[in-house]
């Protein structure tokens, strides 16, 4: 099944494009941002919240689905989208970033220089190897493998709108010549999930290819023109971007700049709000992160301050006697509700779960209208306007 693109308006002045994205289960109006639903749940929140709050598609964690509760438990519950109570569009990685994790730490440990082992990280990479990836499980220690075709198997049963391919997520501290080797891997993997796939994958499910090549402009782009000569429906840009933000995008933008525009793009694992709008920019459709999720949950909300990186702290002592709401004018559910800053500051720090759920439903809200407001800038014709407004600190 050919991917369903329809590109409504392209920005004058740059790549940023809205459109429609069609598949098995809807509409992905682009750009979105996709919350993480990891183990089947965006964390805290029902189904019909998400949705109310404007998402189109929520994303499931193949690696994790498998080991618990397992994806043939799942198939045989009628799918992911049955077992969750989710009916709309869901997009699924491979497990390629949980083996990078494993093997070399999360992209945290790896910018800050952190061990990849150690308290709470019982899992473990035994070794990566051509057929696939030999790893310990953080469930039970048992050792297990993972092959591109088990990837997609995995996420055959899981039943998802969009599969991504199996591939290894290069961090950006390895040498060239790894890179190079496990770039090239990757496409070999590319073709062993797109042959399974069009064998045994399910009806509707469309297949995204993954761009990898480190931080290396050669090897990025060579890899984004091999993704898009293999029949993928849809091309993703993965791997370690690099250890600051203008090397990010320039690492997004040596991609974009020779992927095939009819093709819907994807950014893996990118969410801050000035890394949308740099995103945006440069022609990506849709974007996935932990970022709000796992702030609200740590007692930290999005607010229009960029020089706080668009954060307060609510836990912070300064706001013990605060009578301030969380933000000003903020529409969403729980803003509404007229909290103060106080009140939320209290029940973080008493680690009460319905100030964890509040804080995390309003900083999806907040990213859910960043993304929409700059959705409704392409088709307007005014982005640039737009996208200084939001870096300036306007409120979306």
């Amino acid at each position: 099944m050919a991917a369903d693109f329809e590109i409504l308006a392209v920005d004058s002045g740059s790549m940023a494009r809205a459109g429609v994205l069609r598949v098995a289960h809807g509409e992905i109006r682009t750009p979105a941002f996709v919350p993480l639903a990891t183990k089947g749940s965006v964390r805290g929140l029902t189904p019909a919240e998400v949705r109310d709050l404007g998402f189109d598609m929520v994303l499931g964690n193949t690696f994790h689905l498998h080991l618990n509760p397992g994806d043939e438990r799942i198939a045989g519950q009628g799918g992911l989208h049955s077992f969750m109570r989710w009916d709309g569009p869901i997009i699924t990685d491979s497990g390629g970033f949980q083996v990078f994790s494993m093997g070399h730490g999360t992209v945290a440990d790896e910018i800050k220089g952190r061990a990849p082992n150690g308290p709470g990280r019982s899992g473990s990479v035994r070794a990566i190897e051509e057929e696939g990836v030999r790893y310990r499980a953080y469930t039970d220690g048992s050792e297990r493998f993972m092959a591109p075709e088990t990837s997609m198997e995995i996420q055959a049963n899981l039943g998802s709108d969009i599969a991504l391919v199996f591939d290894e997520c290069t961090p950006f501290h390895v040498s060239r010549d790894y890179t190079a080797r496990s770039t090239e891997r990757t496409h070999r993997w590319l073709d062993r999930c797109l042959d399974w796939h069009a064998e045994h994958g399910p009806a509707g499910q469309l297949v995204y290819g993954i761009v990898q090549g480190g931080v290396h402009e050669d090897l990025r782009v060579e890899s984004a023109q091999a993704v898009a000569a293999r029949a993928c429906d849809g091309i993703a840009i993965g791997g370690s971007l690099g250890a600051e933000k203008e090397q990010m995008y320039e690492v997004v933008r040596w991609a974009t700049a020779v992927l095939p525009p009819e093709r819907p793009r994807h950014l893996l694992g990118i969410g801050e709000i000035d890394d949308l709008v740099a995103g945006v920019a440069r022609g990506i459709d849709t974007f996935d992160c932990v970022m709000p999720t796992r702030l609200g949950r740590h007692g930290v909300a999005l607010v229009p301050e960029p020089g706080r990186r668009w954060r307060i702290d609510l836990t912070a002592a300064s706001l013990k006697d605060s009578d301030e709401p969380l933000m000003e004018g903020c529409p969403c559910p729980a803003c509404a509700i007229g909290y103060s800053r106080s009140y939320l500051r209290y029940m973080a720090k008493a680690r009460e779960l319905t100030a964890m759920r509040l804080i995390t439903v309003h900083n999806l809200a907040f990213v859910q209208r960043t993304v929409a407001r700059l959705r409704e800038a392409i088709l307007a014709g005014t982005f640039e306007q737009v996208s200084a407004e939001i870096l300036g600190g306007a409120a979306p």
